[in-house]
């Protein structure tokens, strides 16, 4: 149990034909909120934190919290770097104790991109540790500060990326977008189906607030086993906190509560949607 591997836990996903929740997070109460879910549940998932979001959280301080949280945990949590922008952080991250790594190269041409993920791979290697790209671009931004434009992944990309890299999971661009979604997703499932048919690696589902139910499980029937949630989990903290305050609640601790209570909550109803209960 305890700190995990994000490529033990993919493995036995695809094994099991489930996904694993990636709950992104921003402090303490955050991460204390998502381990209290997934052992009551008794699910194994993923701590992030997107290199956008270190500014505020800075990954000094806020990484050796999450490798903590993970190592005393009951049930397995990996701990993942979301995003990574260029090898210098993803080395951070890896020598702070983080199981896996991202680096998103996908706005990029694919020959940079491939580039840059066997650097980041090269780099995580001597620490056992996995590795995430992208191919494909999602529309809006990790934290919303511009607003890209939808470029689904290209399969003879996507093949091409995993053939000349070795990567242990693709991030795929099928109609999810980062954000609040400005109208209902429409994924594209063709894409998702021709992927799964190229590379035997597990695909991974970013932009996960606001997909449906049957569309998160559809993606894992097409072999997605990582699923990342973000803006959902921020949303349920600060509902928490707004309902807290507008009951006149003033005490500091009270409101910590509040914040792993609003975290709890969505993570709780994420890991059933995919079907990660009791599989830890």
């Amino acid at each position: 149990m305890s700190l995990a591997r994000m490529t033990e836990l993919l493995q036995k996903a695809e094994a099991g034909g489930y996904g694993v929740g990636a709950f992104s997070v921003a402090n303490m109460e955050m991460v204390l909120g998502a381990v209290k879910a997934a052992e009551e549940l008794r699910a194994p998932i993923i701590l992030q934190v997107a290199q956008v979001r270190l500014p505020y959280s800075p990954l000094e301080v806020f990484g050796p919290l999450m490798v903590a949280a993970a190592k005393k945990a009951s049930v397995p949590v990996a701990v993942h770097l979301d995003h990574g922008m260029d090898l210098e952080t993803a080395r951070e991250a890896l020598e702070l104790g983080f199981t896996s790594v991202m680096i998103d190269a996908s706005h990029l041409p694919l020959e940079e991109n491939i580039r840059l993920v066997r650097q980041v791979k090269a780099a995580a290697e001597p620490f056992g540790a996995g590795v995430e790209a992208e191919v494909g671009q999602l529309a809006g931004s990790e934290d919303g500060s511009v607003d890209h434009a939808m470029i689904y992944s290209d399969p003879e990309e996507v093949q091409a990326l995993y053939e000349q890299t070795g990567v242990d999971a693709l991030a795929l661009s099928i109609g999810n977008a980062h954000g609040v979604y400005k109208q209902e997703p429409r994924l594209h499932f063709g894409v998702l189906a021709e992927a799964r048919t190229r590379v035997p690696i597990p695909l991974v589902l970013h932009g996960g607030s606001g997909i449906s139910d049957e569309d998160f499980r559809k993606c894992i029937a097409g072999g997605v086993r990582k699923i990342n949630v973000a803006t959902a989990t921020f949303q349920s903290v600060e509902q928490a906190v707004r309902a807290y305050c507008a009951e006149g609640g003033k005490d500091y601790f009270a409101l910590s509560d509040a914040m792993v209570q609003g975290a709890y909550g969505n993570v709780s109803r994420h890991i059933k949607i995919f079907q990660s209960d009791n599989k830890a």
